[in-house]
């Protein structure tokens, strides 16, 4: 019997039956405005390979005014159904299905000429929307049935309708942006009609054999967002207009409370699909924070939902079904949910990839091949760099020995993994481990090897990693000051009152450790909840807690200093940046920039600011944590080059930012595919 019963389950739906109750959730990687289609298909039919029942692509924009960004993707032309067609006929012959997200971005459109319900500009865009007359709003209805249209003349399986998110058909649902007095305004009855009245005539315009995903927005996460009762009417006039299935949206992107950060819990909100269950008569699918076949074989079992939708898990591992249907679960290479190459990517414009898996939409450009000759490769340093150096060279065939001087493989994922809200490391050095232990990889831990010991391989790859780096602040001899590591591994337990030296990430990690106590929100939802203020929509409209985040009180008071003069934090992921930010405020973290460090005495940090040292002051402090940047650790890169042994050196011994481990993976990766 399967580990995986329900998730494993058939779905049938009528005209066609899923072979598992799994989604790969739609996701826009900048792969289709490459119009590289060879490449779009291979990303898609890797996964459809992998076993995935039905594929959601990014969201494809149904006109100009409608796309997420001047010349986004969209089905506009013939030309476009021809090249669609080369990934619907790739992903077909590879036994899946696939379907097209419709997506209009409304006012979230990075356009001049976005259009929405009402002329209110989005905080998270830079233009105000036009607000569409009944001919306006015509044209948009049409144009969505259109591509629906085209979808399934270039092969498609089915659309899903994107009606979250708060997108341009969540606009029209709540008051929050829809302040229209017509047909399209007003009551709850007007205001859902857009929304139904493009499922209708989409469903009108395919035929009845062709899937419908509905979007549907379960919670707002907003004010003035929609009730629970309003989700229920809703998404029965959908059902009947026409919908074959409902997926899950999750709060607004303007909203601020994190959805699908690595600080949210896991299937931190199945609990809200659930909630219409049994409302309606067609399958209902959860999404957020499900990374694991066991984690969505509980959702299912617990009746959540009908099916689950997993987005970034197919990133970092293309094999996720297969896997987990052989029984092979723990070498499923884990999504971290750090948001680090995949949305961070996105909204900067760059193509997404994934920080476990540089392979991810670079499937035709980063090959992993048998090597034509078996070389003997050392690698000195098990961090992410060396890790990801050592299984790809090792599954090209070569011999492979992985050195590192601690007792154990992670390097400084293992100070990671320490940080509330940063659980899912854990999770990433595990599968290390299972991958390591079922290859033919040489490990020697805690072996600190020597440049005379590497004279015999036929490559040596240095991934020793960092070092911290000596802010050299005089004083800093005193007997409270301490580095990040002492404070992570818990060789030095802090001070009621703590200065934080260095505000990049490192130094937000350490004041979050710091500033946390007793178990991690991340593994308590209802604590987690409590934190962000998240209420239930059947008693609160959009899910907001009136008594708003309720933070626990801080473990320690502390502040958070840095040289530059300007916002501390600026520099974190684009995604993520400003939950960290709201988690130190929430704790009354106190942060500074533009200092001077003067000096450290038995009082606390002494600090200064500006060229001219201005305003001396005393930062008192029990404990003062240096975090004030990294070194290459190249002791050994440097006896190898003066003994004349040629090696490659890569990840933070490379260049040393911060604790990159998208770019040590990445560059390990890339190097033993090329061996």
């Amino acid at each position: 019997m399967s580990d995986y019963p329900n998730l494993l389950a058939p779905l049938d739906l009528g005209f066609t039956t899923l072979k598992n109750r799994v989604l790969m959730g739609s996701m826009h990687t900048g792969l289709e405005e490459t119009k590289d289609w060879q490449r779009v298909a291979r990303f898609y039919t890797e996964r459809a390979e992998g076993g995935v029942a039905l594929i959601v692509t990014g969201g494809m924009a149904p006109n100009k005014e409608g796309g997420v960004f001047p010349g986004a993707a969209g089905l506009f032309s013939d030309e476009d159904i021809a090249n669609h067609k080369i990934v619907t006929d790739s992903v077909h012959a590879a036994g899946g299905k696939i379907a097209m997200q419709i997506l209009h971005a409304g006012r979230y459109a990075y356009g001049k000429g976005c259009v929405s319900a009402s002329a209110i500009k989005s905080p998270i865009s830079p233009f105000a929307p036009t607000e569409l007359d009944e001919e306006g709003i015509e044209k948009q209805i049409s144009d969505m049935v259109t591509a629906a249209t085209r979808a399934r003349e270039a092969g498609y399986d089915g659309v899903e309708i994107m009606g979250s998110e708060g997108y341009f058909l969540n606009q029209f649902l709540v008051t929050h942006v829809n302040k229209r007095t017509d047909r399209w305004g007003g009551s709850y009855e007007n205001r859902m009609r857009l929304p139904v009245e493009v499922v209708r005539r989409c469903r009108e315009a395919v035929g009845e054999d062709f899937i419908i995903i509905f979007r549907l927005s379960m919670i707002d996460l907003i004010p003035n967002g929609s009730t629970h009762d309003e989700v229920v009417q809703l998404a029965q006039a959908v059902e009947a207009a026409g919908a074959t299935i409902f997926n899950t949206g999750i709060g607004w992107h303007e909203a601020r409370i994190p959805t699908i950060a690595t600080s949210v819990p896991r299937a931190g909100f199945a609990w809200v699909t659930k909630k219409l269950m049994g409302k309606v008569d067609i399958p209902v699918i959860t999404s957020n924070r499900i990374n694991t076949p066991d984690v969505a074989e509980d959702v299912l079992s617990d009746g959540c939902a009908d099916m689950v939708s997993m987005a970034r898990p197919f990133l970092a591992d293309s094999q996720f079904v297969a896997k987990a249907a052989s029984g092979r679960g723990a070498e499923i290479a884990p999504c971290i949910a750090c948001n680090q190459a995949c949305l961070d990517h996105t909204f900067s414009g760059k193509l997404t990839s994934c920080l476990v898996n540089p392979r991810a939409c670079s499937e035709t450009e980063l090959l992993i091949t048998k090597a034509t000759a078996r070389k003997s490769i050392a690698i000195v340093g098990a961090g992410p760099a060396g890790l990801s150096t050592a299984l790809t060279a090792e599954e090209r065939g070569h011999n492979v020995t992985l050195f590192d001087g601690s007792d154990r493989i992670g390097g400084q994922l293992n100070y990671a993994k320490q940080v509330p809200g940063k659980e899912e490391f854990h999770t990433l050095i595990d599968w290390y481990e299972t991958m390591v232990a079922t290859s033919s990889i040489t490990l020697k831990l805690g072996k600190r090897v020597t440049a005379d010991e590497l004279t015999g391989f036929d490559e040596v790859i240095i991934a020793t990693g960092v070092k911290p780096r000596d802010p050299a602040i005089p004083g800093q001899d005193n007997a409270k000051v301490c580095s990040y590591i002492d404070i992570l591994t818990g060789k030095v337990e802090a001070g009621d009152k703590v200065a934080v030296v260095g505000a990049g990430g490192i130094g937000f990690d350490v004041s979050e450790y710091l500033v946390h106590q007793g178990e991690s929100t991340t593994l308590n939802r209802a604590r987690w909840q409590e934190e962000w203020g998240i209420g239930d929509p059947e008693d609160q409209r959009g899910g907001l807690s009136p008594e708003g985040a309720q933070p626990e009180a801080p473990a320690r008071l502390v502040t958070l200093l840095q040289r530059k003069n300007e916002r501390l934090g600026r520099r974190l992921g684009k995604t993520t940046g400003w939950v960290h930010r709201a988690v130190l405020k929430m704790k009354d973290v106190e942060m500074i920039g533009g200092v001077n460090y003067e000096s450290i005495d038995d009082s606390g940090l002494h600090i200064s600011f500006g060229e001219t040292r201005e305003n001396p002051t005393l930062v008192e402090a029990d404990t003062i944590v240096l975090c004030a940047g990294q070194l290459p650790e190249r002791t050994l890169a440097d006896a190898l080059a003066a003994a004349g042994t040629p090696c490659h050196i890569i990840g933070g011994a490379d260049v040393a930012s911060e604790l990159d481990a998208k770019r040590a993976i990445n560059q390990g990766t890339r190097l033993a595919a090329a061996l």
